[in-house]
């Protein structure tokens, strides 16, 4: 194992350079080279991959995004663009490539096989926390904090106007971050894909809330929940309570971004130096992970689409602490 080739690639997470920092010097460490891919997955059919030595990792522990940019490839999902960065990869020698990303990157990585023997290991990588094979992907913690953060400064405003706010969070598939977030800013209900919404109990729960004289009510929508996000359901309940002052808040992108906790600055950490490590042991198309605090390892095929189960402790927190 003389060179290992990086990228990332998806969505972008907070923590992805602390694992390319990480992936760098533990490969120089264990006498190889590292090769960056520029852009992801288009930039290694276009055979874009630059030398990295330690001191081009310096300085980005601290910073979100990606030093070297990601993109998500519809054209490496053909057989020709498959077989075109297979043939980049040959042309520079490299022995092993890390993946940085989430699902999306390593299902690529597992169809790629059939086209490269070069083995693949998979460093998990989304805000979503939505891959099986590791207790919390990278960028998870950094995403949470940041809607808590934010959820913290609507709270204010809604306690001064006692209004109602909305706030949709990022979770297409996945209500991981709508879950633990509503459970630290004391949110009076979550909405999320993978329980069904009860429309009529979040109206008794708003009804008992304004007879309480709550001063304010916030409630957590991901994007995803079946009701159609933030809006629609703020347009249903308006119309059975006028008498609130309704709000819709959807944070977006700004969840993406933003200097990666010490938590996930860590755990990238970690995962960066196991993935070469997997590497030089000779381990092949899997995911590292961390699973009660050990280094796992989990193949692609297992670690994708099967979307850890949403904590019914948890669920049964946001219910009790309503009241």
């Amino acid at each position: 194992m003389k060179r290992i080739a990086v990228f990332t690639s998806g969505g972008d997470a907070p923590g992805m350079n602390a694992a390319i920092r990480a992936v760098v010097r533990s490969g120089i460490y264990n006498k190889a080279e590292v090769f960056g891919i520029m852009r992801g997955l288009e930039g290694m059919i276009d055979g874009d991959l630059i030398p990295l030595a330690a001191d081009s990792v310096s300085n980005i522990i601290q910073r979100g995004g990606t030093i070297l940019k990601t993109t998500r490839s519809p054209r490496f999902l053909t057989k020709e663009g498959m077989q075109t960065a297979a043939e980049k990869l040959q042309k520079h020698s490299i022995d092993g490539v890390i993946a940085i990303g989430g699902d999306g990157t390593f299902r690529a990585a597992e169809d790629f096989h059939q086209y490269s023997p070069i083995p693949f290991i998979g460093v998990p990588c989304t805000i979503d926390n939505d891959l099986s094979g590791t207790d919390y992907t990278i960028g998870y913690d950094t995403a949470i904090n940041t809607v808590v953060q934010a959820v913290d400064k609507i709270r204010d405003t809604a306690d001064s106007h006692n209004r109602l706010f909305f706030v949709e969070v990022m979770g297409n598939d996945s209500g991981q971050i709508a879950l633990m977030s509503s459970i630290g800013v004391g949110a009076e209900s979550l909405l999320i894909p993978e329980s069904v919404t009860d429309m009529e109990h979040l109206l008794y729960v708003l009804d008992k809330g304004w007879n309480r004289a709550k001063s304010s009510c916030i409630i957590i929508v991901a994007e995803g929940d079946e009701e159609g996000g933030a809006y629609k359901v703020a347009e249903k309940v308006k119309s059975h309570f006028n008498q609130y002052d309704t709000r819709v808040t959807v944070l977006g992108h700004v969840q993406r971004g933003g200097n990666p906790t010490c938590m996930d600055r860590v755990n990238a950490t970690r995962l960066g130096v196991a993935a070469v490590e997997a590497l030089l042991a000779g381990r092949k198309q899997e995911m590292v992970g961390i699973i009660n605090n050990q280094i796992a390892y989990t193949p692609f095929k297992n670690a994708v689409k099967q979307h850890p189960p949403i904590d019914a402790g948890l669920l049964k927190l946001t219910a009790i602490l309503s009241n």
